[in-house]
């Protein structure tokens, strides 16, 4: 008596990664994606890497031919990187990558087991801090019941609280139909070097896509304190200010989702008016940057907290190592969502 088989599984991701000055860590990224069945392509560009980006993920390649590397010469930013990327593709789902993290063997295989009834779908990132990342498996789960992220609840999850561990929704990285993306002439906005994440899926729900979110099936993100995502200049957070007014602008939003893009905006002037009086005061001195503040008192609060916070974190003790290498969720059992019907 013959067993019968299982089917083996399609490849029809394509996995972008765009990189730079990532030597250290793309070579695990591309076999991370590379070791999953369901991968058609790994699309790797090297925005414009001083160090040796492009020959480290060359050496990663398997020798299946799916490895693709598109090497710039003018650094253009992630979003204008991961465009080209697409531009590129061949395969009718699409999944980023960022360069310093990786896939837990099987992750696609988990998360593409759900109901295809998604135009995006993501799953709980592990986080990690670098020494702690081979326990991540651990809290490998598998899909479970997806949940459906609205407008609403996406933007709101965006807005950071103080004093707490970064849990923005915009981390997450889901698999994404690409015929979507090309029906609603959907791309990263390349105005945006940080936060271009959070502009295509809260563009991609406005036009009104099925973002479904599962349990952990194993994407790995290490945190970084240089990371990009980490580094908010001010004319990152002016661009962010422009897109939520953009959007604000745009007609036939729930008043939910209008609320939430308002609070989001208000949060973010909140650092781009901190940010304007630190580059003050590096630019002029103490005394400008007091009269900046003085003409932001909206911002006072914000300000205030968030300099005490950092000088509290200067003066307080290392926080204990067990607590430094365990891994977390960046969503956690708390965070409820909408099932996904």
């Amino acid at each position: 008596m013959h067993r019968l088989q299982a089917p083996s599984p399609v490849p029809e991701v394509c996995v972008i990664i765009a990189a730079r000055d990532a030597a250290d860590t793309i070579a695990t990224a591309i076999a991370s994606a590379l070791r999953q069945p369901e991968v058609a392509e790994v699309i790797v560009v090297d925005d414009a890497s001083a160090d040796r980006t492009g020959a480290a993920a060359a050496a990663a390649d398997d020798g299946s031919g799916r490895l693709k590397l598109i090497r710039l010469s003018v650094n253009v930013g992630p979003a204008a990187a991961r465009n080209r990327a697409i531009a590129a593709a061949t395969a009718p789902l699409l999944c980023i990558l960022d360069a310093d993290d990786h896939f837990v063997d099987g992750r696609l295989g988990r998360l593409l087991s759900a109901p295809r009834t998604w135009d995006l779908i993501a799953d709980d990132i592990i986080m990690v801090r670098g020494r702690e990342a081979g326990s991540a498996a651990g809290l490998v789960t598998g899909p479970g019941r997806p949940q459906r992220l609205t407008l609403a609840t996406f933007v709101a999850g965006n807005i950071p609280r103080p004093g707490a561990y970064r849990r923005e929704l915009g981390f997450l990285k889901p698999v994404m139909r690409r015929g979507f993306l090309e029906r609603q002439g959907l791309r990263y906005d390349v105005r945006l070097r940080l936060g271009e994440d959070y502009a295509l899926y809260v563009e991609a729900l406005a036009a009104g896509a099925v973002f479904a979110v599962t349990a952990p099936c194993g994407i790995v993100a290490v945190e970084r304190a240089n990371s990009l995502s980490a580094q908010h200049r001010t004319d990152d957070l002016a661009a962010i200010l422009a897109f939520d007014d953009a959007m604000l602008d745009r007609p036939g939003l729930t008043p939910d989702a209008r609320a939430a893009l308002r609070a989001h905006r208000t949060a973010t002037a909140k650092r781009w008016q901190h940010r304007r009086v630190l580059d003050r005061r590096r630019a002029q001195g103490y005394a400008a940057a007091v009269r900046e503040l003085l003409g932001t008192p909206m911002a006072w609060r914000h300000i205030l907290s968030v300099t005490l916070a950092a000088k509290l974190a200067r003066l307080m003790p290392a926080a204990a190592p067990d607590r430094e290498i365990r891994p977390r969720l960046l969503l956690g059992p708390e965070r409820r969502l909408e099932p996904v019907r």
